[in-house]
């Protein structure tokens, strides 16, 4: 079973992508984020096309998460509230970040994790409450099932070989997507609730990316971040076969500034 996760940054924009991409890749599961439309305008037909089944959490303009299935998905759970209950959640399912299934017997979810926009923000305090929140969500999801896979685009590099060029650059904790205590979350709300990077599994070495800024034609010098993730529970490590950065979407005309991650496991 191959699920991959890809941030489109507008699944409008970025149909004729995905789609070619299917075409080439026809993935069992493909995990979507930013689709930045609301539901009724999702492209279903176009997607299903192609045999795939749609199942979308939406907003007008910005975040939203979608599941693209080769199988029929009897269950999907939209948001945190699904699994931990309205009063818990509060405010951080206004947001449409989460989506969650159940496919040959494992849950998967797909996440789309805040930016933070700068640390010390209101958008930065923001980021680290939905990570807490989702370390609460995780731990339920393992107490009721051991086979979970987590993906997404988190917005985070976990470590300074995740970066291109951070030897040395003191500025690289002062940065979004890096700071102590992103990577504190991380440790704290998967790590140490026995979550594997399953992309380090299979590779160890530096120079790996799967986002490149556009404003500084980063894609050109692969000046990236590998801030887009697959992390699995311990009951799923033997199954974990491969885990790839596709980059050729990347290097399309008019590209999303994301590129497909794929985890394949033995199911």
């Amino acid at each position: 079973m191959k699920i991959a996760t890809w941030n489109v940054n507008s699944i409008r924009s970025r149909l004729e992508h995905v789609t070619d991409w299917l075409r080439e890749n026809p993935v069992e599961l493909l995990c979507l984020q930013e689709t930045k439309v609301t539901d009724d305008l999702f492209p279903r037909a176009e997607l299903e096309a192609l045999g795939y089944h749609c199942a979308v959490s939406g907003q007008k303009s910005y975040n939203g998460v979608a599941l693209l299935s080769q199988q029929p998905l009897e269950r999907v759970d939209i948001g945190f509230g699904a699994i931990l209950g309205s009063e818990t959640v509060g405010d951080l399912d206004a947001q449409k970040r989460v989506i969650s299934t159940v496919l040959n017997g494992v849950r998967i979810v797909n996440l789309y994790v805040p930016n933070g926009s700068a640390i010390g923000s209101e958008k930065y305090d923001y980021k680290l409450r939905w990570l807490d929140l989702l370390g609460r969500y995780l731990k339920t999801l393992l107490e009721t099932g051991p086979e979970v896979s987590v993906c997404g685009d988190f917005n985070i590099a976990f470590e300074d070989r995740d970066i291109y060029k951070p030897d040395g650059d003191k500025a690289i904790a002062k940065h979004i997507m890096s700071s102590p205590a992103e990577r504190e979350a991380l440790q704290t709300h998967l790590f140490d609730q026995g979550f594997i990077d399953a992309f380090r599994q299979f590779t160890p070495d530096k120079g790996h990316y799967s986002w490149w800024d556009y404003r500084t034609a980063a894609f050109r010098g692969d000046r990236g971040w590998r801030i887009d993730h697959h992390y699995i529970s311990p009951a799923l490590q033997a199954a974990a076969i491969a885990c790839t950065i596709d980059k050729t979407p990347r290097g399309r005309e008019k590209p999303s500034d994301h590129t497909p991650v794929i985890l394949e496991l033995d199911r």
